[in-house]
């Protein structure tokens, strides 16, 4: 096999000679295109639906008489099953065919969105929003893996752009998109349009990737075994850590919230141990032990982890200011964030044709932007006011900020895994920035809405000097990931 080269600051990657896993195979899509087309879609509509309930919930709340733990279960189901069986997704990708599991996946999804816009009750709607986790879980990983498979050298790179793109516009579009649902109550139907959408979408989908999706297994990783055990622990764990993140602020961080954040520590480290030993004993662990010791990847995750952490902790916060200390509508707060999205989508697809003497210091660059922008915003809003013209300044630079944190992370993290490997490296990434994006609500939202029950200060004020306690922790956060390259490669 003809290992992918490696890329590094400064050099552009060369294109390799065909390999099993890249070359067009008999089987294998033969429009690249029209297949980043439609993995790509389907990625944007499933990070569309996590953002957009969170809109709908309180007309959700009302239309079905839900109590807070209901929505809170509403919102939360999703991201529960989403995060805890990813990695199992990206399995599964190994063992029917990338394809036919984003295909499969893809089916649940649309067919949960549905049930989710029929749902008479709160119970039912939060049984089928964890099946539309569990749809997303399998059918998010895949894309990943096809692009490492399908696409190489700079195709490779653009095409990895492409899907940071999709992930930073598809967050801002969800409140937007959202808001204009909610508002416009088509025909009488309140929040649910914001599920039935997916519907169309799904179908269409469905049809045309049947088309163009490769079909099968791909290559000798199919015959991998399941680690049944490496699944049951890793699925602890991630719940054990996912539950209390998204549940502790709601129930005031109760003692059953810190012990299973420590459980979860526990069985992480479980693990990691018994993945280790079967690898030596010749096994077929759940994540193979060299992709966590591939070249730069504890730092790709662990910067990754950062910038999402930042990413969900920014966007909730300053969501939760504009429309509960401003008073701004939810569409009105939705495109607040727009130049966020926007300078996010063309800086991701874009960086790669920067000089090459800028590469190198691109990712410490957008981190340390990054912290200047979050302050920035802090700072624009301190006074109580809308902020003025240095608040979309600050917006924009933090689109920057976050894309440069994110995408050259992203594509150097996989440039140089092997084809075999894409599925465990897929499911660990993207695991990694879900828990990333959890934890920045958690950590930041609980801090902001702290500070915000205890201070005195008329709303408006309170709102405004909550937010710039957060701004400041959230760019310690962004410098932290700044210099986090000099510590652990010295490490």
């Amino acid at each position: 096999m003809t290992p992918t080269p490696r890329t590094g600051p400064g050099r552009a990657p060369v294109s390799p000679l065909p390999d099993p896993a890249t070359s067009k195979a008999p089987g294998t899509d033969n429009r690249p295109r029209s297949l980043l087309a439609v993995v790509l879609a389907a990625q944007f509509m499933a990070l569309l639906d996590v953002f957009i309930v969170n809109v709908a919930a309180p007309t959700i709340g009302s239309e079905l008489k839900a109590s807070g733990a209901d929505l809170q279960l509403v919102i939360a189901g999703y991201a529960i099953t989403y995060s805890v069986l990813l990695i199992t997704g990206a399995r599964l990708g190994d063992r029917l065919g990338h394809g036919r599991a984003h295909l499969a996946g893809l089916a649940l999804f649309t067919a949960a969105s549905l049930a989710c816009g029929l749902a008479r009750g709160a119970t039912e709607l939060i049984v089928f929003r964890l099946v539309q986790g569990a749809g997303s879980a399998v059918m998010i990983p895949q894309v990943l893996s096809l692009i490492q498979r399908t696409f190489t050298g700079e195709a490779r790179v653009r095409a990895l752009g492409a899907y940071s793109a999709v992930i930073a516009v598809g967050a801002a579009a969800g409140q937007i998109v959202g808001g204009v649902l909610v508002s416009a109550d088509l025909f009488g139907t309140g929040w649910r349009p914001v599920f039935l959408v997916n519907v169309p979408v799904g179908v269409v989908l469905l049809a045309v990737g049947r088309r163009v999706l490769p079909r099968g297994g791909t290559g000798p990783e199919a015959e991998r075994g399941f680690d049944l055990p490496g699944l049951v622990l890793l699925g602890g764990a991630v719940s054990l850590l996912t539950v209390p993140l998204v549940l502790g602020q709601e129930e005031d961080w109760p003692l059953w919230s810190w012990l299973s954040l420590a459980v979860a520590a526990v069985l992480f480290g479980l693990f990691r141990r018994y993945e280790t030993g079967l690898a030596r004993r010749g096994g077929a662990p759940l994540i193979a032990p060299r992709v966590l010791r591939h070249p730069g990847m504890g730092l790709s995750v662990f910067r990754i982890l950062a910038v999402m952490a930042v990413n969900g902790g920014f966007l909730f916060a300053g969501t939760l200011h504009v429309q509960g200390g401003l008073g701004y509508s939810a569409l009105r707060a939705g495109l607040t964030f727009a130049p966020t999205a926007v300078v996010f989508g063309l800086v991701g697809l874009t960086w790669r044709k920067w000089p090459a003497s800028w590469q190198r210091l691109l990712i410490p660059a957008g981190f340390s932007l990054l912290a200047l922008s979050v302050a920035g915003a802090g700072l624009a809003f301190h006074g109580g006011g809308d902020g003025g013209p240095l608040l979309y300044v600050a917006y924009a630079g933090a689109g920057a900020g976050l894309a440069l944190g994110f995408s050259p992370t992203l594509t150097r993290a996989l440039a140089t895994v092997r084809p075999e490997d894409a599925a465990d490296a897929s499911g660990l990434l993207a695991t990694v920035a879900q828990l990333g994006q959890l934890i920045g609500v958690a950590a930041f939202g609980t801090l902001f809405l702290n500070r915000l029950e205890s201070l005195g200060a008329p709303r408006a004020y309170t709102s405004a000097e909550a937010l710039s306690v957060c701004a400041w922790a959230l760019a310690g956060t962004a410098a932290v990931g700044a210099v986090s390259g000099l510590v652990l490669r010295r490490r």
